[in-house]
């Protein structure tokens, strides 16, 4: 009976030590390899990036890495193709669109600028801006603001009605010309003209290529599109200073 018991005892403690073995293997084969360790923010940017889209609802796409193409009119270092809305992938026509009225709005802040600094300094057509109002020329001061509020409503609509001539009719866009190319056929001003001749002073005569710098059509037409952008931007600039301070050109008081 002694030795019975003592052989169950010795089973029992052996017991544990045969079943460690199983519980280990179990135990290795249920482990999971950790997750990898950010490397830097540049992962950490990656991975934000990945879950990120654009306002057409497609993956957004790092601009920083990309190499900037210079590939049309006004696609111009540093920046390159600069379009966060995706215009261009929604449609050429659309696109062309959109190139059609930068181009407008460009060429009328560049007037809309000159307009104020020719008025701020003084010049004036000579006569009456209205009869039947004693109003004069002169009166209107040189300001956005001051002279929108001075000329009369009659004066405002013949504004608008002859922009509305010149864009219906006399300027109107040709599909088939290039964005910006206005003038009629059979008028004598082009707009930048190819292969034009200009005299030397050694009395020679050159023939301008396309491509070739200040006096090519490219060269022209990439600075006409950053002059009407910088006007934009003047313009507007000059419409804030006006509404904060009432002048328009001096914003801190003349000099």
């Amino acid at each position: 009976m002694l030795a019975i018991s003592a052989a169950a005892a010795l089973a029992a403690f052996n017991a544990p030590m045969q079943a460690a073995p199983a519980a280990v293997a179990r135990a290795s084969v249920s482990m999971k390899a950790p997750p990898p360790k950010a490397k830097g923010r540049g992962w950490l940017q990656k991975a934000r990036i990945a879950d990120e889209i654009d306002v057409t609802g497609s993956q957004y796409v790092n601009v920083a890495g990309l190499t900037p193409q210079y590939d049309e009119i006004g696609v111009l270092p540093p920046l390159g193709r600069w379009d966060p809305l995706n215009i261009k992938g929604q449609g050429e026509a659309r696109y062309r669109r959109f190139v059609e009225m930068e181009i407008k709005h460009g060429r009328m802040a560049m007037a809309a600028v000159l307009g104020v600094l020719t008025t701020y300094s003084g010049i004036r057509f000579p006569g009456y801006l209205s009869k039947t109002l004693d109003l004069k020329f002169e009166d209107v001061p040189g300001t956005m603001i001051g002279s929108w509020a001075t000329v009369p409503v009659t004066g405002w609509i013949q504004i608008v009605l002859f922009v509305v001539l010149l864009e219906a009719s006399w300027w109107k866009q040709d599909p088939a010309k290039a964005p910006g190319d206005v003038v009629p056929e059979g008028v004598w001003w082009a707009r930048y003209p190819d292969g034009y001749s200009i005299f030397l002073g050694d009395g020679s005569v050159k023939t301008v290529a396309e491509d070739e710098l200040f006096l090519g059509k490219t060269w022209k037409l990439n600075a006409e599109r950053n002059n009407g952008r910088a006007a934009m931007m003047g313009i507007t600039g000059m419409y804030v200073h006006e509404l904060l301070t009432g002048n328009p050109v001096y914003p801190l008081g003349e000099l």
